[in-house]
């Protein structure tokens, strides 16, 4: 019986284990990289079918396996175009959002070569052609997705110290009653800039200071500038105001790097959604004028 019980142990031991390896691997390596084998011998068979066809002139979108390529390619975009419907639901079977993920990017890596083999290589000013390229706008914004998702949280981390945003505010306020103590012995126009610091907010800069990290007009950068003076309450002054600088660059470390985590979206959905508007218009006007 103890024999049972500890093999039983062993076995929900080695379940449990499984388990935790299965939810640290990226979804990038899901089941083996199972879907980039799978968007390969996609591409693969795509580009046999158009090189085996003997016709002239070449397969295009007008031929029977440019129509095939076609509906194959409709249809992966509508689909991986749900993947922001499957995050909403919580659900980790079969098709869990790891796996989700992971055939998102791999097979949206894969239309690249169907719907470039589908235009047959014909490029001219239409619809089409827009639909083609929202595709390719919509991989290449994509691929910046996967690239940041994978890299900057690490960053993040660093970044903070092991700190949380409302931990490093704190860090700042503190620095800032210490400021406000001791800038009362300046004098007048040095004990403005202390005060054009303080009043400044932590967050001005708006979206293009986020994400290149670049504030040229930091009030505590110029206040620094402007200690001139070698006085005791001077020194200790610009000590706090170097603090203070650290501080907010440190803060907004954390602001660009989500900001750069986040701007995708920005743009990678709002394409999306174009690309699904011109894919209609095109497959309308080619049932219209077949």
């Amino acid at each position: 019986m103890a024999t049972k019980a500890g093999g039983a142990g062993k076995n929900r031991f080695s379940q449990d284990e499984r388990r935790r390896d299965s939810g640290h691997v990226s979804f990038l390596k899901h089941k083996g990289f199972r879907w980039l084998w799978i968007a390969l011998a996609l591409s693969g068979i795509s580009i046999a079918g158009y090189l085996m066809i003997d016709q002239q002139p070449r397969p295009n979108g007008g031929s029977w396996y440019g129509y095939t390529l076609g509906t194959i390619g409709f249809g992966l975009i509508i689909w991986l175009s749900l993947l922001g419907v499957r995050k909403r639901r919580i659900n980790p079977g079969v098709w869990s959002l790891k796996a989700w993920t992971s055939a998102h990017v791999y097979l949206g890596l894969a239309l690249i070569v169907i719907g470039t083999l589908h235009t047959g290589f014909q490029i001219g000013w239409n619809v089409h052609t827009l639909a083609y390229v929202l595709m390719l706008l919509v991989i290449i914004t994509g691929i910046y997705g996967v690239v940041v998702y994978a890299t900057l949280p690490a960053s993040l981390s660093a970044n903070r110290n092991e700190m949380t945003r409302a931990q490093m505010l704190d860090a700042l306020t503190a620095i800032d009653r210490q400021l406000e103590s001791a800038a009362q012995p300046l004098g007048r126009a040095e004990a403005d800039l202390v005060i054009a610091a303080l009043a400044q907010d932590v967050f001005a800069g708006g979206p293009l200071a986020r994400l290149t990290g670049s504030y040229p007009g930091c009030a505590t950068t110029r206040a620094l500038r402007g200690m001139g003076g070698t006085g005791e309450a001077t020194t200790r002054v610009a000590a706090l105001l170097e603090k203070r600088r650290e501080q907010l660059d440190q803060i907004r470390g954390a602001l660009r790097i989500r900001a750069m985590l986040e701007i995708w979206l920005f743009i990678h959905i709002p394409l999306t959604i174009a690309l699904i508007a011109a894919l209609t218009a095109h497959v309308i006007s080619v049932f219209f004028y077949w």
